[in-house]
């Protein structure tokens, strides 16, 4: 007889990328960045162990006034966790427990099994054939919840689209969650939309452009009403979530914005690089404004191609949803090993449409 709750038992948890161990890859199947973090961040941890006998600020109040002072906002308009993972399950929580939230079909999968988590009604919205994001379909009800630029697709709806979702939900006394965990990449984000709109919760991470995906750090930015939601779920939780460690590598990241903007300016470099190869070569990849490239196989089936990719040492994500079967989501990596990677893409997708 098992032990596990009904609940726990009904779960079906979230799947991540491999994590090789043992063997070296050209690692581009998790949207890691490629570069070191700011060298400001080792200076930052440096000497710290002494305090770690010691809880950290439950407020992460220092890098919450390095999130607001870059970001040009009040501090207590940012909400921190332990990555954009948390802030998520906490939003998810505090927001849409109980209620029919909307997505799209095609998004970040860890909003299904939240919803499942929270005793959240999930409907979904398909994308259009085109990948993009159905803002009209999305409109049927509230509140919404999206990625944007939307994963694993990498396409961005415009801000335009955002305040469409903004005034339809306000309208019907609902939140709508936009998932920026790549906005770094893109041309344009929400932020200047929290101002008008009390209802607009952002999240964020310093996985991605901040290349700490190996602390753990996550934000949201929202009016006061919508961060007091999200400080009652984490304190009924886990009221110290980003520790001392994190905490001050993320404030050094955070405060060094011109080492991060040469950082992103490097992979956007890599990724228009590439995809500009890969048509070129007659295969398809949609617009991306990530850190990563939608890659479609000539086929039903991208799976043998990513095993084959495997086999000469770099790792590509797969999915195998019916309509995601075809593509594969690569990283973009640093620009060496993103020739290499566009060389064998336009090898192998050649060889096995020829099969």
């Amino acid at each position: 007889m098992p032990y596990e709750s009904r609940l726990a038992l009904s779960l079906s948890p979230y799947v991540a990328g491999e994590q090789p161990k043992g063997r070296t890859f050209i690692k581009l199947n998790t949207n890691e960045n490629p570069y070191a973090p700011s060298p400001r961040v080792a200076e930052a941890i440096d000497g710290l162990a002494d305090s770690l006998r010691l809880y950290p600020d439950m407020d992460a109040t220092a890098l919450r006034e390095a999130i607001a002072k870059v970001n040009g906002i009040p501090a207590d308009r940012v909400f921190c966790g332990n990555g954009s993972d948390e802030v998520l399950a906490f939003a998810f929580a505090a927001f849409f427990a109980g209620k029919r939230l909307l997505a799209p079909d095609i998004t970040y999968s860890f909003y299904p099994v939240y919803a499942q988590l929270f005793g959240v009604d999930y409907e979904t919205v398909p994308l259009r054939e085109d990948y993009t994001v159905d803002a009209d379909g999305l409109m049927r009800g509230s509140p919404v919840a999206l990625a944007n630029p939307n994963a694993p697709t990498g396409i961005f709806l415009p801000i335009s689209g955002i305040r469409r979702l903004a005034e339809h939900c306000r309208e019907h006394g609902a939140v709508l969650l936009v998932d920026e965990a790549y906005a770094a990449f893109a041309p344009e984000n929400a932020l200047p939309l929290v101002e008008e709109f009390d209802n607009l919760l952002i999240i964020r991470t310093f996985s991605k452009s901040h290349a700490l995906a190996g602390m753990r750090v996550g934000y949201a930015i929202a009016q006061p009403g919508l961060i007091e939601g999200l400080r009652r779920v984490r304190d009924s939780f886990n009221s110290y979530p980003v520790d001392r460690l994190a905490q001050a590598a993320a404030r050094a990241a955070v405060l060094d914005t011109a080492y991060t903007a040469e950082s992103v300016r490097r992979v956007v470099a890599a990724r228009d690089k590439c995809r500009g190869a890969l048509l070129a070569a007659g295969i398809d990849v949609l617009p991306s404004a990530t850190n990563f490239l939608f890659v479609r196989v000539k086929g039903e089936d991208a799976a043998p191609v990513q095993q084959a990719l495997r086999g000469e040492g770099i790792l590509v994500r797969h999915f195998s949803a019916p309509r995601l079967k075809p593509w594969l989501r690569v990283t973009v990596g640093t620009e060496a090993d993103m020739d290499k990677v566009t060389e064998a893409l336009i090898r192998l997708i050649g060889q096995y449409a020829e099969a």
